[in-house]
């Protein structure tokens, strides 16, 4: 990512929404309550899975790989997106810029796999239970888990490498808060009609293929609920599965919205605030949907407190 004098290797100026002040000011505000929220919520579901020992189970096992998740690809961009927003101050190092890349590129994909992972889960459950307990064994679970790590990795390595070896020329303006695929093609001198190709066929594999297989989960999932004749039964299966149909269609339809539309009809301001939600909001909003609609989540927490409670007792 080289301009002829080098001048890129000094840095970007992030522009984000300076534009306008004011919405700026309120940003401020939003993303700093939905980051403490989403290290609040993540925080609090990693440590109610992994200290009650009922919530040892592969559901939990993936939802705390998922709050990880979040928590690391929040923390990846908020502390930048938060000096962005509060001051004058917009630049962001080429080697802040290319770790953001990186890390947040492999983070963001990571959770596409793990949600089909998850519905993976949910479809054995439901569909195969009495194969639950050898199909999803804590082995398959942890190499299923692995192997969505490893294949975000792997985009991230491909993905952003492509991007970075683009020459760029003209000014070192990011039309953008965070340094993102779409918003340094746009400053690219060269052709980038290769890295449109590897993006479009990347968000293919990672934002198509996974929400088709969930799809598919699902569909199946509904059939095997509709022949359960207790409604009961029905209740408590379709129960399992409603917080994560939810997180899923919050996460892929904010992400489809955002990188699979045509270049030539991307509303940049649009496209800023569209990636805002996906980058603040929907880590927040995961733990929230997980706590709420979950009884197993909620039991666990108030067994949680109430032993802590106990325990500052004189």
């Amino acid at each position: 990512m080289l301009e002829a004098n080098g001048s890129f290797l000094s840095g970007f100026i992030l522009l984000g929404f300076s534009d306008h002040p004011r919405l700026e000011a309120v940003l401020f505000g939003l993303v700093l309550v939905f980051y403490l929220l989403t290290l609040v919520g993540n925080i609090i579901i990693i440590a109610v899975s992994h200290l009650d020992p009922a919530l040892h189970t592969p559901m939990y096992f993936f939802l705390g790989n998922l709050s990880v998740l979040d928590l690391c690809f929040t923390t990846s961009l908020a502390p930048q997106t938060l000096v962005n927003l509060r001051g004058p101050d917009k630049s962001i190092t080429y080697g802040g810029c290319v770790v953001q890349l990186y890390v947040s590129l492999a983070l963001g994909s990571t959770e596409c796999l793990l949600l089909a992972a998850m519905a993976l889960d949910r479809y054995v459950a439901v569909c195969r239970p009495l194969h639950y307990v050898t199909s999803m064994s804590p082995r398959r679970c942890g190499r299923l888990a692995a192997t969505c790590w490893l294949g975000g990795a792997a985009n991230s390595l491909t993905h952003a490498t492509l991007a970075l070896r683009l020459p760029l020329c003209g000014r070192r303006r990011l039309d953008h808060f965070i340094c993102e695929v779409p918003a340094l093609l746009k400053l690219a001198c060269a052709d980038p009609a290769q890295n449109e190709l590897v993006l479009f066929v990347v968000s293919t594999l990672f934002l198509v293929v996974p929400p088709a297989l969930i799809l598919l989960s699902y569909g199946l999932i509904a059939r095997a609920v509709l022949r359960i004749r207790s409604a009961a039964a029905r209740h408590k299966a379709l129960s399992t599965c409603s917080s994560h149909l939810a997180v899923v269609t919050v996460f892929f339809g904010t992400v489809i919205f955002m990188y699979l539309q045509p270049r030539d009809r991307y509303a940049q301001e649009q496209g800023k605030l569209i990636s805002l939600f996906y980058t603040m909001v929907t880590p927040a909003l995961n733990p929230i949907i997980y706590t709420l609609r979950n009884k197993d989540v909620k039991d666990a927490l108030c067994k949680l407190l109430s032993g802590k409670l106990c325990a500052l007792r004189p």
